[in-house]
């Protein structure tokens, strides 16, 4: 990091005036953060804008964008609104853990606080919340959504927070109460679940992250409807449903060369294995399906010589690149952030192929 450089890295904002969302580059100090155009594969100077982080309210998770779960909303000390979208849970608490730090570095005691926060809240190893949230469907061994009455008012199709935390232990997917409680909370943060009702919207709200899931008998939730939808066969871009089934082991986001028009675009990258594909999303689209993705079963992954432009890509793009080459013999130019992100992302892809 640069002298003053707290954090950096791509981010998702949503525009002010034309509510689109386009990746940025972002860069954290002490009491600003600063936000630039890429092209390239370079940050355009000088920025395109500036946060002030003095007096700067975050709210992190933020759910006001139901196909977004992985927001911070930043508001300004003159009310303005700012959405970032992160490319996973762990990369969204690490930015806001940072952000909230700069603007209470005032405060060691806040600070402290956060340190704890962050450590308090893990998500268990080797589980997959997509198997879990497949399994709590099943119609004979899963959790059966029913009508259920807070406050006089009846919610169907949704169960009890205490009887979700019961079936997490009888399924062997938690070891203890809080754990399951710690895994109901990541089922929430990633859109499986959605809170119903005046208890359970009320943790979800609360600045505690540990304690967004509530085992309770009173606390109620139901399936996020995100996570039901189907996509249209004409969509699928021959990318079956066992293809995106396998457990993620790395995301995050990269530079990607196109192959037909050669230009870069910011993607979000998933990493699975079991079985092993490497899919890329459309940071700025909201449908949560991958706009291209290739198996990594023979493929070859190589890091590309930062000095000068390598032979196959376009324009003036250098430093930090690596190329997948498939079984299929189709050539993939990705560019990381840095040369030690390359390094983990070669290391991570060459235990797959």
């Amino acid at each position: 990091m640069e002298d003053g450089v707290l954090k950096e890295g791509f981010l998702v904002k949503r525009g002010h005036i034309v509510h689109n969302w386009k990746a940025r580059w972002f860069i954290l100090q002490q009491n600003t953060l600063l936000y630039y155009k890429l092209q390239g594969g370079r940050k355009v100077t000088p920025p395109k804008g500036r946060i002030l982080l003095d007096g700067c309210t975050i709210t992190c998770p933020c759910l006001e964008y139901e196909n977004r779960p992985l927001l911070i909303k930043l508001k300004t000390r003159t009310s303005t609104e700012y959405f970032l979208e992160a490319c996973s849970r762990e990369e969204r608490d690490a930015w806001a853990f940072e952000i909230t730090g700069a603007i209470h570095a005032g405060q060691p005691g806040k600070v402290q606080q956060l340190h704890v926060l962050r450590t308090s809240f893990k998500l268990p190893p080797h589980i997959s919340l997509h198997r879990i949230v497949d399994k709590m469907r099943d119609s004979s061994s899963g959790i059966r959504p029913s009508p259920n009455v807070e406050q006089g008012s009846t919610y169907k199709k949704t169960f009890l927070g205490s009887s979700l935390v019961d079936w997490l232990l009888s399924n062997a997917f938690a070891a203890s109460r809080l754990e399951a409680v710690t895994l109901g909370s990541m089922l929430l943060e990633e859109n499986f679940l959605r809170p119903v009702g005046a208890r359970s919207m009320g943790a979800v709200r609360s600045g505690d992250l540990a304690e967004h899931f509530l085992d309770d008998s009173t606390a109620l939730y139901t399936f996020a409807e995100s996570y039901k939808k189907k996509v249209a066969p004409k969509e699928e871009i021959s990318l079956s449903s066992m293809d995106l089934s396998g457990e993620v082991v790395k995301q995050g986001y990269l530079s990607k060369q196109g192959h037909k028009r050669k230009n870069w675009k910011v993607r979000r990258f998933v990493l699975r294995r079991e079985p092993a594909f490497l899919h890329y999303y459309d940071p700025s689209k909201e449908e949560n399906r991958p706009v291209g993705g290739f198996s990594l079963r023979g493929s070859l992954v190589s890091a590309l010589e930062d000095n000068g432009v390598p032979t196959g890509v376009k324009g003036n793009v250098q430093g930090n690149l690596f190329k997948v080459i498939t079984k299929d013999d189709i050539h993939y130019y990705i560019q990381a952030s840095s040369k030690a992100e390359r390094t983990e992302w070669i290391e991570a892809i060459k235990k797959l192929t």
